[in-house]
């Protein structure tokens, strides 16, 4: 074990709608960090031709991990530094490239992980247990393990996939809003009228949506007014039986091969679950259908909390989630 009575490990959580940093004491198995123990950041780290801005993440993250440390009081050190960040498996490169250096030559911390946000995800979800968890909030992405290898499914993005997740409910519910305002078939009157009150007259819509750089987040962000909708509204009610099928079909193919003749843990992580029974009645069912073998379980931690179980487990030496190129980096730190 790495660190003595003064050593943390540092957490990271950058989503579609901001950054979070936090520190947890490295003998600390609690999954829940206090709020004073974390620094949050309004919006998402910015993406570019690159992928990840790199130098943008840095300007955040080094700023508050200092600002932690000197709060945690002299002598405060890093032991591990675990960083789960949206869009790390397919755009993380330059992440990969230049955060180990960065954290080490601010801090002096060997130890780091950098990590897709499914990996967290599980990480907080169900900690080192092999099953499969569903993480979804504007995107979608399930991931399974038997603590050998990865399975992945979806994850994509708005524009490919991310089918079931709050941008693609968002983006459904608004097409059905705007069939409605054209006369088309396949329109809800309701949605139409909470699209206008929430973004205003319909024929706006794309002045408003396609010039934000935030726009997954922008279409999210209505996914809660097609849950609201749908309890009288059958077109509602359509788009998220729809999305059950397809988050369920996602935990289906996310499940390792050599844990489907035998029950495993499923668990569902991310805001998109709190949209509550309009979702979850409809994707038990289709849990029950799809994977019944699985038993779905709460949670236990949600991203965050996955990250500092991560650099926990590294700064132990008792990491047992299974490295790989994308997902779960484990760099070489000189």
């Amino acid at each position: 074990m790495t660190g003595g009575p003064d050593a943390f490990v540092l957490g990271v959580d950058s989503g579609g709608s901001g950054l979070r940093v936090a520190l947890g004491a490295v003998g600390d198995g609690r999954r829940v960090t206090p709020a004073a123990s974390t620094v949050v950041r309004a919006g998402p780290v910015r993406t570019g031709p690159s992928g990840i801005d790199a130098d943008h993440l840095l300007a955040q993250v080094l700023p508050a991990a200092r600002a932690l440390l000197t709060a945690a009081g002299p002598g405060a050190t890093l032991a591990a530094a675990a960083v789960g960040a949206a869009g790390m498996a397919t755009l993380g490169a330059r992440l990969r490239d230049r955060l180990p250096g960065a954290l080490a030559d601010a801090f002096g911390v060997r130890r780091v992980a950098l990590a897709a946000d499914a990996v967290t995800a599980y990480a907080g979800a169900l900690g080192q247990r092999p099953g499969a968890v569903v993480a979804a909030g504007t995107g979608l992405i399930a991931l399974g393990t038997d603590l050998t290898s990865w399975r992945r499914a979806d994850g994509w993005g708005h524009l490919l996939g991310d089918s079931g997740g709050g941008a693609w409910i968002g983006r459904a519910g608004l097409d059905a809003a705007l069939r409605a305002h054209d006369g088309r078939r396949g329109g809800s009157t309701a949605l139409l009228a909470r699209l206008e009150a929430v973004f205003g007259p319909a024929a706006g819509l794309p002045g408003l949506l396609y010039p934000r750089a935030d726009r997954p987040a922008v279409l999210a962000s209505f996914a809660p007014e097609v849950a609201a909708c749908a309890a009288g509204d059958e077109v509602a009610a359509g788009i998220l039986r729809a999305a059950a099928a397809h988050i369920a079909e996602a935990a289906a193919a996310a499940c390792p091969p050599d844990l489907k003749g035998e029950s495993y843990e499923v668990a569902l992580t991310g805001g998109l679950f709190k949209t509550g029974d309009p979702l979850l009645v409809p994707l038990r069912a289709e849990l029950a259908r799809q994977v019944p073998r699985a038993r779905v379980v709460r949670a236990a931690g949600d991203p965050l909390a996955g990250s500092l179980e991560i650099g926990r487990a590294l700064a132990r030496s008792e990491l047992r989630l299974p490295p790989h190129p994308t997902l779960l980096f484990l760099p070489e730190v000189a």
